[in-house]
């Protein structure tokens, strides 16, 4: 993982994941979300970690999916070359990477702080728990920038925080701080950011010393409600609509 925008610390049962391109406030490309499922694949079978930290080096979280090389654009130009199912495959890289997050055999956390914007949101909205920053920024630009929020964002939305809000936020695209997100229930919690540190690590620590199997059970049973709600059959048709589009 160290030749890529990722870095990855392990303290006993408590891995912490970093986006790591703090200059460019860490944008979600190509090799930052494939690695993200790699990743979180991956402690389906590490049986000695039993939370996950997902944070941001630098002044934010994540400002979004990277603009400039939007995810999966590389291989789908190919000069002209990839074909209708290659294309819809990397068109879904970021879907796959919230569902790879959401589906992890660990409890996740997120820690927000600066931007968390568009993509790093939806990355947010996928881990069990999250905890911000008072002043971090939570937002969903996509409808100013002419695009349709996918990733699997709306339904994944609308099952933390309801339709209401999460219209309001999608439709207005007006961020809200960290403060507000806590009253609305987009983040479990808001602290000071000189103690955002100390707030994440304690979450992590108690729930990492919880008995493993009632915990790793009950979020098995957090998981299939959430299927049961249609979020995963809502989230397939993100590629579909890029491709539709000619967005990507």
């Amino acid at each position: 993982m160290a030749a890529t925008p990722i870095e990855v610390e392990r303290d006993g049962p408590v891995v912490r994941v970093w986006l790591s391109r703090p200059e460019k406030l860490n944008p979600l490309g190509t090799a930052t979300l494939e690695d993200l499922v790699a990743l979180y694949e991956s402690f389906a079978t590490d049986f000695d970690v039993r939370v996950v930290v997902l944070g941001g080096r630098g002044p934010s979280f994540s400002a979004g999916a990277d603009l400039t090389a939007p995810p999966g654009s590389e291989h789908m130009a190919r000069g002209g070359g990839a074909g209708e199912r290659e294309r819809r495959w990397w068109s879904q890289l970021g879907r796959r990477a919230v569902g790879a997050i959401a589906d992890a055999e660990v409890v996740t956390i997120a820690r927000l702080h600066g931007n968390v914007l568009g993509g790093g949101l939806c990355l947010a909205l996928a881990c069990d728990f999250r905890v911000a920053a008072v002043d971090a920024r939570l937002g969903l630009p996509e409808v100013d920038l002419g695009l349709p929020l996918t990733w699997g964002g709306t339904a994944r939305l609308v099952h933390e925080v309801g339709a209401a809000r999460a219209r309001q936020l999608i439709l207005l695209t007006e961020p809200v701080s960290g403060a507000e997100a806590a009253g609305w229930g987009l983040v479990h919690r808001a602290v000071p950011a000189d103690e955002l540190d100390a707030a994440v690590d304690a979450w992590a620590g108690r729930l990492a010393a919880k008995p493993e199997a009632a915990v790793h059970m009950a979020k098995s049973q957090f998981r299939a409600l959430s299927r049961l709600s249609g979020l995963g059959d809502t989230t397939e048709t993100d590629g579909d609509l890029l491709l539709a589009t000619g967005l990507r």
